[in-house]
Order: C-alpha cells, then structure tokens, then sequence
C-alpha cells in the first residue's frame, strides 16, 4: 500500500508496533523483557550524594536502582525530587535522568516547570497559530503549567486536541501531586510501543490496531532482513552492522567490483538507508563507518548524503566526522534498546 502505514499488534505477549512507507518497512519498536527504566519514565527520586566537581548528584530509584542526575543546583541528601529518565544505559551504570520533567502526548507536551503557552515553529499558518493558543488558554485555564502544540496539532481535529490537553494536564497533575515523599517510587512508566508509535510517528494515511494487522500489511516478510548482520547495498554491495560492547561497527564491501567508483556508489547507499537500519536494529552510541575505498574528494558528496538522511531522524545524531585512519564516526542517543536478533517477531 502506497503512503504511511502504521500497525499495532501482538507476538508472543509482547507489544509491537510498526511503521510502513510506501510498504517498506521504516521503523520498528518492540516490548523487550526485563528492560530498564525507558526514556520519558518519571520517578520520585530520593537524593543520595553529590558528585563533587561535577554539579551533579546520585539519586536513589526503587530497587536499589542509581539515577545520574547532571543539573542538581540547590538539592540536598535526603531530598525527594521528580526526575524523569532521559536515555537508555548499560545495566551496571547509573540511570540518566534530569529534573526539567514533561508530559508528552500526540498534540501536546506539558510543562510543569516552564510556564507559558506556546506552538510548535513548523505551524507555520498564523490563523492556525492563533485557534491552537486559543484551545491552549481554554484548556490549561488556571493550572500554572506550561504548554507546547506541537507540530502535528496543525492538521488535527480540534476536539481530538482539547481532550489530548485536558488528559495530559490531567496526568501532571497526578504526577506532581505526588511529587513528595520519604521513598522513591516510579509515579510514571516510559511509553510502550504502541503508545510511543501513536505519539511519535507521523500521521498514517492508516491506522491498523486490529488483531491480526500484521498478516494483513505482510510484516512478518518484512522483518526477515533484521535478522542478518547483512545489509544489501546494491549490484553486489554489502554492509555489515554488527554492534559490539564499546561500540557499532558498519562495515561497506563491494564485493566483486573493486573500482572506487564502485565503492563511492556502495558510500552513498549506505549514508541514504543508515538512519533506517539503525532505527530498525535499535542502535545507538558510538558508531564507526568503515567505509569502502573512495577518493578523498568524495568525501563531501558522501557527507552530504548523510547529513540529508540523518535530517528526518527522529533520534538525535552527531557526525562527528573523519577520523585518522579514514573512518567516519557518529554519536547517537541511545533512545531504543539493540533488539537481539532471537527477539525479532
């Protein structure tokens, strides 16, 4: 089916969620077992120790759990304070948190700390502008909060908006409500898959959320690919994504062809489908690019590319650039958890 597909199903008891364009596969999130706390989770915390010299402070989560929290101005032992997990972190490490918590939902983010009513710079029709910060004033009349339209509140249903602010307000409310207390506890979990596909991904032209969705759209096809390090390029081109502890190893072949013009054209199609595979696997962190041989006046026709694929990411992505021995190296937020390939549905 041509144009945006998004589909919510079940496998073996877990949530999953998939997004199609134009009948590709372009993202994936999958309800992992055992995970940790997930980015956009909101805990009571209790204050532990501070880290000296580094403005920051150990915070103590439910079940001997260790937050990191960098911004601690004015936070003393003992304290109890909302904080709310900002990224996904190796098991042993302290969970990444910050104190500026939000409430996030389809058409709107809440602000408990930041009032001010405001609405997302893509709105760019003025009169649009206007009837959103109406609907703000109306709905969030008296709360002390703050409140952002984001963008996808341009094309949508006014009623569909108002009750989105009204159950948003609704939940900070009982969040910050409960903000005190002598023991920490998790007061909001992070968003599974079908809630975070709902509230994250574009509009779709459809909407499936019917048992048995999968089998319609041909998902389980789909997901094949995933379950190779291997990557298809094109005319015999391959890269292979292998994640290790320290880091993401991509690696570009050309196969038979060993000609630079082969290896700038085996570049290029890495650099345009990267974003997608790393969203797909679930990738984050260091990544490194051992690319195949091009010439260096390639290099900015390559970085090119990259930067335009990587513009439309929905996670945020540093390229830092070339390195001494001619790899290309990114930073990424860890968002997602690598899913093994055992738990591809």
């Amino acid at each position: 089916m041509k144009g945006i597909v998004i589909a919510l199903d079940w496998i073996d008891g877990r949530e999953v969620a998939v997004l199609l364009r134009d009948g590709r596969l372009d993202d994936l999130l999958v309800e992992l077992p055992d995970a940790p706390p997930a980015p956009g989770a909101i805990f009571r915390a209790i204050a532990d120790r501070p880290l000296k010299g580094q403005g920051a402070m150990l915070m103590r989560l439910p079940d001997g759990k260790s937050a990191f929290l960098r911004d601690s101005v004015g936070l003393k032992p003992g304290q109890a304070a909302l904080v709310q997990v900002t990224s996904y972190v190796e098991a042993e490490k302290a969970v990444p948190v910050t104190a500026k918590v939000l409430f996030k939902s389809r058409y709107v983010i809440v602000t408990p700390e930041a009032p001010g009513l405001n609405v997302s710079r893509r709105v760019k029709d003025d009169e649009r502008r206007v009837e959103l910060l109406d609907l703000a004033e109306a709905g969030m009349a008296g709360s002390g909060m703050g409140l952002i339209l984001r963008s996808e509140a341009e094309t949508g249903d006014d009623a569909a908006i108002a009750e989105d602010i009204a159950l948003t307000r609704e939940l900070a409310e009982k969040v910050v409500a409960d903000a005190d207390g002598d023991a920490p506890e998790l007061l909001l979990d992070g968003p599974g898959p079908h809630l975070a596909g709902w509230r994250d991904w574009p509009a779709p032209d459809m909407l499936d959320e019917e048992p048995g969705s999968f089998a319609r759209h041909g998902v389980a096809d789909l997901l094949d690919g995933l379950r190779s390090d291997s990557v298809p390029l094109g005319g015999g081109a391959h890269a292979w994504i292998e994640p290790t502890r320290a880091l993401v190893a991509v690696d570009v072949n050309t196969g038979a062809d060993g000609s630079l013009a082969a290896g700038l054209k085996a570049n290029l199609a890495l650099a345009r489908d990267l974003p997608r595979q790393l969203r797909l696997r679930g990738l984050g962190g260091q990544i490194t690019l051992d690319l195949a041989p091009m010439p260096k006046k390639d290099r900015p026709a390559f970085e090119g590319h990259l930067r335009a694929a990587f513009k439309t990411d929905p996670v945020d992505t540093a390229l830092a650039g070339w390195t001494p021995l001619g790899h290309y190296e990114l930073q990424r937020k860890r968002e997602r958890l690598q899913i093994p390939r055992d738990l591809i549905p």
